[in-house]
């Protein structure tokens, strides 16, 4: 979904201000993961329907394009969806849909083979609401993807956590304080997070140690809906001004993300 932030800017843009998502170690790992969920579908269907839900630049629509899935790209931006559009549309597998900011009250049930959504439920106000929602819209025998939200572990700041970001970011990033110091528009974020100090220029919501994603609820809605938990991986999120090296030295050390892959059963 589109945060304040980029309205009106292009998916260039978009994907250069974010070195967490477009980088070259969490992309393979996201592609790898949307392989095991899409071979995780057990619909009996020969042409895989995906809905990305939140697309923003068509991160996941890239790769389910190429895993051969006939991709719904769904966004509160029509920026966004015209991007998408001219990207995608020609390989005959693209087609979007506007969100409503609510609900898929515009998709019936049981309409798809997979739905995956990346880095969005943090910003959705009622996200246990979309969660259920989005396993509405699942076939039986379908795969719910979730991922790119935060684990307890960010939150609570292991030891070998702090350790590890001490030594991963930069003392000083350079490369950022030019770039806001540039931005005419960030001083009026800069006021609005002075008068709300829980104000986010991108729109996060449920990004604070006493409000944010709580998995356990995920899961007690999939078991609900009769979802069966396939894969559930925490990982540490890599980002494009860590130091490679010692990115390397604590990745299986230290975790911070979460992805979720779960089924419906069809019984």
């Amino acid at each position: 979904m589109e945060p304040e932030y980029y309205k009106g800017a292009d998916a260039a843009v978009y994907e250069h201000a974010h070195g967490d998502i477009f980088n070259s170690i969490e992309q393979p790992r996201l592609r790898d993961m949307l392989h095991q969920a899409v071979t995780s579908i057990r619909t009996g269907t020969s042409q895989i329907k995906a809905l990305d839900f939140g697309c923003g630049s068509g991160n996941l629509t890239r790769h389910l394009i190429e895993l051969g899935a006939h991709t719904t790209s769904a966004d509160l931006s029509d920026d966004f969806l015209r991007d998408i559009e001219r990207k995608f549309s020609a390989g005959g597998l693209s087609e979007t849909l506007k969100l409503n900011g609510k609900d898929l009250s515009n998709v019936p049930d049981s309409q798809f083979d997979l739905v995956a959504t990346y880095s969005v439920l943090h910003h959705v106000p009622d996200y246990l609401a979309i969660v259920r929602e989005l396993c509405r819209v699942v076939k039986p025998g379908g795969v719910l993807y979730i991922d790119h939200e935060a684990t307890e572990t960010y939150y609570q700041r292991p030891p070998v956590y702090v350790e590890f970001l001490r030594k991963a970011r930069p003392r000083v990033n350079w490369r950022r304080f030019v770039s806001l110091l540039l931005d005419v528009r960030g001083y009026v974020h800069i006021l609005r997070r002075l008068r709300d100090p829980r104000y986010k220029r991108e729109g996060d919501i449920h990004v604070w140690p006493d409000d944010h994603i709580e998995w356990d609820k995920i899961e007690q809605i999939l078991a609900g809906e009769r979802f069966e938990i396939v894969a559930k991986q925490d990982y540490l999120l890599y980002k494009a001004i860590y130091d490679l090296q010692v990115y390397d030295e604590y990745k299986d050390r230290c975790m911070d993300e979460r992805v979720l892959i779960a089924r419906r059963r069809t019984q």
